[in-house]
């Protein structure tokens, strides 16, 4: 299924029915009373998460969402049918946003999460409502509420338990695949990954859900490329897998510049417990390999592990650490 994180769609709740003006109309009854009854209520539009979702897709192309109107009252008090309410299912992390795509309506971050954000109109009275001692056969009725409409944004922001990043063509994809049954796209070119990849993995009875977030590019807190749509969805991984590819001339350059973008994002992201890891170690020497995990030691007093997602050596020591990590977080 294809990943959409962002959406617009438009909502609308259900009209009320309009109250009924009837009059007992039986045999051997020459003075029927009123008896119009109540028009029903409309259908709410209701925002409702659902586990079983990771994407927006199913609103791309049916962005309008709209609740049933209200049946209308009728004759022998009877009240009109409510009518049915619409539910937009979405995944867990989803914002609900206005349409100037700032104002935050609702977070909905938990399983049980759900907000009515189009109520539907009241179902309008019938004419048996306003009989009285001085008015016994009332011509009056009301009719029912209208609808409330609106334009929204939906948002996603992804909610794993590690979230890998790195610069393009770091080894992502490639480091999902091998730890999962996710099939991404791989290619060694940059940027094969444009949308987030997610796979979930069982160490020791936790189960952990991995995020790949397409590589970061400098200056993307300003939004170059799709930064801001990228960083966006580390916000709420509890743990980082720094990947950077140790092919590279300058690996404490390439570490510094996703350090700086995720300390220029907002929400404290910079804090996040994170796990240092060499990609592609099988294309160096040891000697040379050890010289760079010593270089990122030093510079940045952390310790460095290293790995090769082509034959499987180091992946076991990096499993074993991202799970005390998420034990200790939990």
């Amino acid at each position: 299924m294809k990943f959409l994180d962002e959406i617009k769609i438009f909502v609308k709740s259900g009209s009320g029915g309009s109250g009924c003006c009837s009059f007992r109309r039986e045999k051997f009854i020459e003075y029927g009373g009123p008896d119009g009854g109540n028009g029903g209520k409309g259908g709410d539009v209701i925002i409702k998460c659902s586990n079983s979702l990771n994407t927006l897709i199913d609103y791309k192309y049916k962005p309008h969402c709209m609740a049933k109107d209200g049946k209308s009252g009728m004759k022998r008090n009877k009240t009109g049918k409510n009518g049915n309410d619409f539910i937009i299912l979405v995944p867990v992390g989803t914002e609900v946003l206005m349409e100037d795509k700032k104002t935050l309506i609702k977070d909905l971050s938990n399983k049980n999460d759900q907000i009515i954000i189009a109520f539907g109109g009241n179902g309008g009275l019938g004419n048996i409502n306003y009989k009285s001692s001085t008015n016994r056969s009332p011509r009056k009725f009301t009719k029912g509420e209208k609808s409330e409409e609106k334009w929204l944004y939906l948002k996603l922001k992804l909610i794993a338990d590690i979230g890998i990043i790195g610069l393009p063509n770091a080894g992502k994809s490639s480091f999902i695949k091998k730890i999962s049954a996710a099939k991404p796209k791989i290619a060694d070119y940059p940027f094969t990954t444009i949308t987030p990849n997610l796979a979930s993995i069982i160490l020791n009875n936790n189960e952990l859900t991995f995020a790949d977030i397409p590589g970061v590019i400098e200056d993307a807190h300003k939004g170059k490329g799709l930064g801001l749509n990228f960083l966006s969805h580390i916000e709420r991984c509890k743990i980082l897998l720094h990947l950077i590819d140790a092919s590279d001339k300058d690996v404490i350059k390439n570490y510094k510049i996703i350090r700086n973008e995720i300390k220029k994002y907002k929400n404290k992201v910079e804090k996040k417990n994170e796990l240092i890891c060499l990609t592609k170690c099988d294309l160096l020497e040891k000697d040379e390999l050890k010289d760079k995990i010593t270089k990122l030691k030093n510079a940045y007093k952390k310790e460095i592990y290293f790995c090769s997602n082509i034959t499987g050596e180091g992946i076991n020591k990096v499993l074993k650490k991202l799970e005390s990590l998420y034990e200790k977080k939990n």
